[in-house]
């Protein structure tokens, strides 16, 4: 279990040192956005796939500026990749933001920037989510999590809340289990559970 515990230590400090280096928040400040941290990363729960998750709110979302605000990242040398799905007339009312950044080390990341409009109807939603989270999340299930997170299959996608849900509302604890639990409790869409 130390090896799992300190490989999420060091993918969670490099991912941090990757937001520096990119200055994401400040790219998004520029142009009055107010960048919020969410995901695994927010809960120490980042362990093997690296991933980096931002929603970035403001009133109104416009287009043109949060391309303004990718471009700043674009320009970095690291960053081999960026995409953009338009969600904004949508319920989500959102600009998906997908970045792919290669480390030092030749590791690739995957950086996730949902531009929010204030207000809508996810504003602040995953936020309270992950700090909900973290509050309920014992150790034992905290070391679980990142133990099944490592026994997932690389070319597995498996969303975080399935692993924290299984977790912490159902007292999943080994993978063999888990996977059962994901045929009982499939996925279709965004998941609206916190503990």
């Amino acid at each position: 279990m130390e090896k799992i515990r300190k490989l999420a230590r060091e993918n969670q400090r490099k991912a941090r040192e990757i937001i520096a280096e990119l200055d994401i928040e400040g790219a998004w400040k520029t142009i009055g956005a107010e960048p919020r941290l969410v995901g695994s990363l927010r809960m120490g729960l980042l362990t093997k796939h690296r991933d980096i998750d931002f929603h970035i709110y403001s009133e109104p979302v416009d287009l043109a500026e949060s391309f303004r605000a990718v471009a700043r990242l674009a320009a970095h040398p690291a960053v081999e990749k960026i995409e953009c799905t338009n969600l904004l007339h949508t319920k989500e009312a959102c600009v998906e933001w997908h970045a792919r950044y290669r480390d030092a080390s030749g590791e690739r990341w995957q950086i996730d920037m949902i531009h929010i409009r204030k207000g809508s109807r996810y504003d602040g939603y995953f936020e309270r989510m992950a700090d909900r989270i973290s509050a309920v999340l014992t150790e034992p299930q905290r070391d679980t999590i990142l133990r099944l997170k490592y026994e997932t299959p690389d070319d597995e996608h498996i969303m975080g809340v399935e692993y924290y849900r299984a977790v912490i509302q159902d007292g999943v604890d080994t993978y063999a289990r888990f996977a059962e639990w994901r045929k009982r409790n499939p996925v279709t869409g965004i998941v609206h559970w916190m503990p």
